[in-house]
């Protein structure tokens, strides 16, 4: 059986990634001619899972020209869509290579103000959308105007519906915790300034992992670090898995490849371990492709040989 995968993204972004020889105060900056992707956490998740093979569907907040801009590029893709329509201009993230030193320059900005009323629609169109058994990513930063609540209402709607939430942000994490999920994603930064408090990897990390599955919080929980890999802790298992060793050209989308891959490898059926390790090795094939790129299938392939198996903790 293969689980849907809807995402939602109550902001997006229209990535624009370029190159230029120094990024230096006060002259005009001659850049390369730009690569346009789609962006934002659940709709890079969508993107991943549809190269490796898997049935997901995008839910996207999407304004003004820029809004048009990304429907554009992200029906380029063939990736199903659902827009809803917000009244301020979808942001735009900006990314930019240092030829002569290989320094990345990231450009975030915080999106458009959201109303009360636009956010409920997201809400009201995830209900129509989901379907029971379905995995349902709650996945990138939310927008001015959005409140703190806005995941937890997403979990209470998809208790409902009955299917499962996986989330993915640094915002909204705690109301979401109290209401309960099926999955939460953070990295070590994350965690850390979640749990309050500094934590050695892998053991101390672990260890609060486990207090938040021991609450009823999520019945999984995995913790990212870089080059250190990954940990999983669920009620019946504590595990760590390190990455295939790769040569990285840029480390941008390794997030949301390592997202797409774990979701991909769950929505199979597959054992939460299995998911995992595909997850690990999507990441690292990400570090194998320029500027914003995500993962592609077939590096993701080649490298899972490579994969080592998880160690216990």
């Amino acid at each position: 059986m293969q689980r849907r995968i809807i995402t939602l993204t109550p902001n997006p972004a229209l990535d624009l990634w370029t190159t230029t020889d120094r990024v230096e105060p006060g002259h005009k900056l001659r850049c390369s001619a730009p690569k346009i992707d789609p962006g934002g956490g659940g709709v890079n998740v969508s993107r991943v899972v549809d190269r490796l093979g898997g049935e997901t569907m995008a839910l996207f907040a999407a304004g003004g020209g820029i809004g048009n801009q990304l429907v554009a590029v992200i029906e380029r893709e063939g990736l199903a869509y659902r827009r809803i329509d917000i009244g301020g201009e979808t942001r735009m993230s900006v990314h930019v290579d240092e030829e002569l030193t290989g320094a990345l320059y990231r450009f975030v900005m915080p999106g458009p103000q959201l109303s009360a009323a636009e956010g409920q629609s997201l809400l009201d169109r995830f209900s129509s959308e989901a379907t029971p058994d379905a995995l349902a990513v709650a996945s990138g930063s939310l927008p001015p105007g959005l409140d703190e609540e806005f995941w937890a209402r997403l979990a209470e709607t998809a208790a409902r519906v009955g299917c499962r939430v996986l989330l993915d942000t640094s915002s909204g994490i705690a109301a979401a915790l109290e209401e309960g999920v099926f999955l939460l994603r953070q990295d070590h930064d994350e965690a850390a300034r979640l749990s309050g408090k500094e934590m050695s990897w892998p053991t101390e990390t672990a260890d609060w992992a486990s207090g938040l599955v021991e609450r009823g919080a999520a019945e999984i929980v995995i913790i990212t670090h870089g080059a250190e890999g990954a940990l999983m802790v669920t009620a019946d298992e504590r595990i760590a898995l390190t990455p295939p060793k790769v040569k990285a050209v840029s480390a941008v989308g390794a997030g949301d490849s390592f997202m797409g891959a774990l979701c991909f490898g769950l929505a199979r059926n597959g054992e939460p371990a299995d998911a995992l390790r595909l997850a690990v090795t999507a990441a690292a094939a990400a570090l194998l492709t320029p500027g914003t790129e995500l993962c592609r299938k077939q590096d993701v392939e080649r490298l899972l040989k490579d994969c080592p198996a998880p160690e216990a903790l």
